[in-house]
């Protein structure tokens, strides 16, 4: 047998896998610098961004590998961590003025890369979810067609170790089923004297 999955020929569909991991890419590369530039200034997001850079990186491994289920999750992170640059975004442009500490990274160009990271979360939530409408996971078996006579006679063969193992599993059914009738009967004699 020849396992095929049709739709990932398409080209329209490679496409949308290459701009899923690219993106998800950028994403974590983007986070990356966030946190490294800013890393003497955050306080309690350091957990949440290098667990956002090792979870889209994996994501992206997946989603090289044609695995569809991480569509979703990608476009619910790429959500959540949208409605965070959103919020965190203007803090670094108002960290730019004297009197606070200063990240490594200039403060004004962390909030440029942070509010970056709005439209190219953006652009993964509509990509993913097109990746996931294109169903990559289709398959079609198909039969071998440089399969050779002998492997045909070992097909059929298999069938019917298979079939004799049905037959086997069938007469052991029927056999502990006449097994349990006797007792079965005194019970129901049983109930039907204490109830009459």
């Amino acid at each position: 047998m020849i396992i095929t999955h049709p739709n990932r020929d398409k080209a329209v569909v490679q496409a949308t896998r290459a701009t899923v991991v690219l993106l998800l890419l950028v994403s974590a590369a983007l986070v990356l610098i966030v946190t490294v530039g800013g890393w003497k200034v955050l306080w309690g997001a350091k957990p949440i961004q290098i667990g956002y850079v090792l979870v889209y990186l994996t994501l992206a491994f997946y989603a090289a590998r044609w695995n569809r289920g991480v569509l979703p999750v990608a476009s619910v992170l790429a959500v959540l961590l949208l409605i965070f640059a959103l919020v965190a975004g203007p803090g670094w442009f108002a960290r730019d003025k004297t009197g606070f500490a200063q990240p490594s990274i200039n403060a004004g160009l962390l909030g440029v890369l942070t509010l970056l990271l709005v439209p190219v979360q953006m652009l993964l939530i509509a990509f993913a979810m097109r990746g996931f409408s294109q169903g990559w996971n289709v398959e079609y078996e198909q039969r071998d067609p440089r399969a050779d006579a002998r492997g045909l006679v070992d097909e059929v063969a298999l069938a019917r170790r298979e079939a004799d193992l049905l037959d086997q599993q069938a007469e052991a059914l029927f056999a502990f089923a006449q097994l349990l009738c006797g007792p079965l009967r005194v019970i129901v004699q049983l109930a039907q004297m204490a109830f009459a």
